[in-house]
Order: C-alpha cells, then sequence, then structure tokens
C-alpha cells in the first residue's frame, strides 16, 4: 500500500472526500444534461488581445465578480474577515485554505489540526538547504523560489502513486498530500532565500507551535505582532483570484498534462515572475517614493494633482489604477486600507496612497473612456510592507508567489478530482484569420 494511504483520516481529508462525490456527480450530470450549451463566445479580437474575459475554465475556488470583487467560495473579503478563523483579527490562512479546498467554513478545531500538520511539515531537506545556499546572491528571488519547489518534487507521492498504477479516480489523493506538503515548504523556502539573498545567510527555523503567517514572517526576521497580522491578511488576498491569471493558468495548464504539484506550482511562479503580473506591488511603491520626492511627505491633493496629471501627459501610467475585470475600487484594497488605518500611523507613503485614492480616480474619469479608474490592491500592498521594514523590492513577488500557493493548491488538487484533461486550445494562423473576416463581411 502506498504510505500516505494508510495515514489516519483526517477532518479535512474526509471533508474534502464527501464533497468530491457529490462534485463529480454534479459535473457528470451536467455534461450529460447540458454538454452542448453554448458558454460563451469569442470574437478575433478577444482572440488576439490576450482571451481576456473569455469564460473558458473550471475553476470551484474563487470568482471575480466586475463590481463585487473576489468571493473565495461564495464568501466577499469582508464576509471572510467576519466568518473565518483567526488568531487575533485578520483570517488566518490556513482557515482559507480549508475554505478553498472544501468549500466549507472550518472550525476552530480544524483549522488548529491543519495548522499542526502543516507546521510539522514546515520544516525543508538538507538537499534543498544546500541547493538554495549554492546560488548566486544575484539571482533573482523569484528564479531561486522556483528552483527550491523544484527540488522539492523528488519526494513527490503524485509521481510514485502514477508510476504504480493507481485509479484515475484517486489521483487527487496523492496530489493533496503533495500541495499539503508544498504549502507547508514554501514560506520556508522564500524565508531561507530572503535570509541568504538580504541578510548574513543564517536562517531561522520553522516552528511546530505557531501558524503558517507567523511562521514565515519569523523565519524572515520580524517578531512584530501587527506585521504579523499583516501578513496573514496580506496572504489571504492574494491566496487566489479565479483560473485565468497567468500564475494560477500556467499552473493548472502544466498539472494539466499530469505534471506534479512541485511542477505544476513552479510553472506558476515563472508566470508570477513575469513584469505584467507579479511586478505590480513593487511597481506602485517605486511610483509612490517618487511621488513624496516631488511634492514631499505632507503633500495637499493639489500636489498630487499636478504630479498625476503630469505624468499622464508624460505617457505614463498610474500603477495600481484599474483593473482588467474590476469595476470598482478593489475589495482588497479596501481591506488593507482598512487594517493600515486601525493600526498605522504617521507614515507619509500610506498618507500618499490616501490622498491618490481621493485624487487619481477624478482625473482618470476626466481624460477619457476608462472602464475602471479605481485602486487595485498593489496600490497599498508595497507601502504596508515597506512601512514595516520589507524593503527589498524584489521580494514583494515572491511573498506573492508564497500566497498564491494556497489558491494553486487547492485547484491542483480539483483538477485531479474532477478528472479534467489534458488542456489543448486549437490555433489559427493569421491566414485563417483573414478568411474568417472575409466571410463574415
Amino acid at each position: 500500500m502506498l504510505k500516505f494511504l494508510s495515514r489516519p483520516v483526517s477532518s479535512l481529508r474526509k471533508a474534502l472526500e464527501d464533497k468530491i462525490v457529490i462534485d463529480r456527480e454534479r459535473l457528470t450530470k451536467l455534461k450529460k444534461e447540458h454538454g452542448t450549451v453554448p458558454i460563451d463566445k469569442i470574437t478575433l479580437d478577444q482572440m488576439v488581445r490576450g482571451m481576456r474575459s473569455v469564460k473558458a475554465l473550471l475553476t470551484e475556488t474563487s470568482r471575480l465578480d466586475p463590481f463585487k470583487g473576489i468571493r473565495f467560495r461564495g464568501l466577499s473579503i469582508p464576509e471572510c474577515q467576519v466568518q473565518l478563523p483567526a488568531k487575533y483579527r485578520e483570517p488566518l490562512p490556513e482557515s482559507m485554505f480549508w475554505l478553498l479546498l472544501t468549500g466549507n467554513v472550518p472550525t476552530q478545531e480544524q483549522v488548529e489540526e491543519l495548522r499542526g500538520e502543516l507546521a510539522s511539515k514546515a520544516k525543508i531537506p538538507e538537499k534543498v538547504k544546500s541547493l538554495l545556499a549554492s546560488l548566486p546572491k544575484n539571482m533573482h528571488p523569484m528564479t531561486q523560489l522556483s528552483l527550491g519547489v523544484l527540488a522539492l518534487g523528488e519526494n513527490s507521492y503524485f509521481d510514485v502513486a502514477y508510476n504504480k498504477g493507481m485509479k484515475k479516480s484517486e489521483y487527487w489523493k496523492p496530489m493533496l498530500e503533495d500541495s499539503i506538503n508544498l504549502v507547508a515548504k514554501v514560506p520556508t523556502i522564500a524565508a531561507t532565500i530572503y535570509r541568504n539573498v538580504y541578510k548574513d545567510g543564517k536562517t531561522i527555523e520553522p516552528r511546530e507551535d505557531l501558524d503558517w503567517a507567523e511562521n514565515y514572517s519569523r523565519m524572515l526576521g520580524w517578531e512584530d505582532t501587527n506585521f504579523f497580522e499583516m501578513m496573514r491578511l496580506n496572504l489571504c488576498l492574494h491566496c487566489d483570484h479565479e483560473g485565468g491569471n497567468v500564475s494560477s493558468h500556467a499552473a493548472h495548464l502544466v498539472g494539466s498534462a499530469l505534471s506534479d504539484a512541485y511542477k505544476s506550482y513552479s510553472a506558476g511562479l515563472n508566470g508570477l515572475a513575469g513584469p505584467l503580473h507579479g511586478l505590480a506591488n513593487q511597481e506602485c511603491l517605486k511610483w509612490l517614493l517618487d511621488l513624496r520626492q516631488i511634492v514631499g511627505d505632507d503633500p495637499t491633493e493639489a500636489a498630487v494633482e499636478v504630479y498625476v496629471r503630469q505624468n499622464l501627459r508624460d505617457g505614463k501610467i498610474i500603477p495600481g489604477y484599474g483593473h482588467p475585470v474590476l469595476r470598482q475600487t478593489d475589495p482588497r484594497f479596501i481591506a488593507m486600507l482598512d487594517f493600515a488605518n486601525k493600526v498605522i500611523e504617521d507614515c507619509p507613503t500610506l498618507k500618499a496612497v490616501e490622498i491618490c485614492y481621493k485624487v487619481v480616480p477624478k482625473i482618470l474619469k476626466d481624460i477619457g473612456d476608462i472602464k475602471n479608474p479605481y485602486p487595485n490592491v498593489n496600490a497599498i500592498m508595497g507601502a504596508v510592507m515597506y512601512y514595516y521594514g520589507l524593503s527589498e523590492l524584489e521580494f514583494y513577488t515572491a511573498v506573492f508567489g508564497v500566497s498564491r500557493s494556497l489558491g494553486i493548491a487547492a485547484n491542483m488538487v480539483w483538477d485531479r478530482a474532477l478528472g479534467l484533461p489534458i488542456e489543448r486550445p486549437g490555433s489559427l494562423t493569421l491566414e485563417n484569420l483573414e478568411e474568417i473576416g472575409q466571410k463574415s463581411s
């Protein structure tokens, strides 16, 4: 018998197994009764503009509403903040992971069980430590994070189970074990990279009595309880964002070929490292710091407006404003702003964030047809991390990547649970498009 199958059934595994039985039946019924029903149509313009808004993926964990923002298993961010178990005020990421996996709000006891399992598996093998220590300090943290994750794959339960001929209907079980192991160890890998690159190379071991976010924070080198709370919120806010963003889709695509969790998540990290996806936090912070240099630490709204309008006249964008799907202020921005207003005082960068929130949307509305002139989460997240002393901007994407492990891991389990096939869309040439265009004219 495979090693992981001999373990006692935890409440998470039992809850997930019960949910999978129900949802498999739902999907089978949908395919049988409505398999030929059109879901969406695609225009030539959508095809050559990144497939934006084309409904073509099955993702259970979250749904992005243009006017209400992200909903994790149907719950809004304010609802998650109220309903999910927390240590103090902000939800524990373990409770969010449970929600993404099962669709249910966990009890405090269930979260504690999951917390304990993740903490017990947080240490990384000596081989991985040695690999990370051998990497050049000038290698980007995201490259190092991707390599570290790949190195964990040597012990993939899924690979062993697949090679032993496990039934397809059981694939989700070893994928769950790999996913839990991945989520447990990613913060340790990221923190090891941080200590190697930016500090003295002396790593801080994870503790089995701490939650996921506090362990991560302490391994980075922080001991501030407000920083721990900020990280709990940060990691929850960035954990998932539907299935079509680059990191989530890349992981899903690679996983559809039955690659293990480590290869799939590593692919997602490589997508996240691209400047169009994962660099927004640091780009927004750079812009805010430049703003402060020009208008000072106590600017008026008028001074900020002059700076913003000059940026626009120079053909620059205002980073952190607008979103491809949202048509209102990003609820993740609101959540982090609310946190900052409660615990942070006298921060010039955050003051600039608030003034921009008042000024920038009005300006963007004035200048043309902009579908969303409002701030997204990136307009504030970098500023908050910077306030707490996490000032190494290149590392911000790695913080994002650790958070996204929760959503990617949950989706990998569900991809295997629902038996989703290898992804293989068709493609067309320019000549094909010309022929289609001519026929329609």
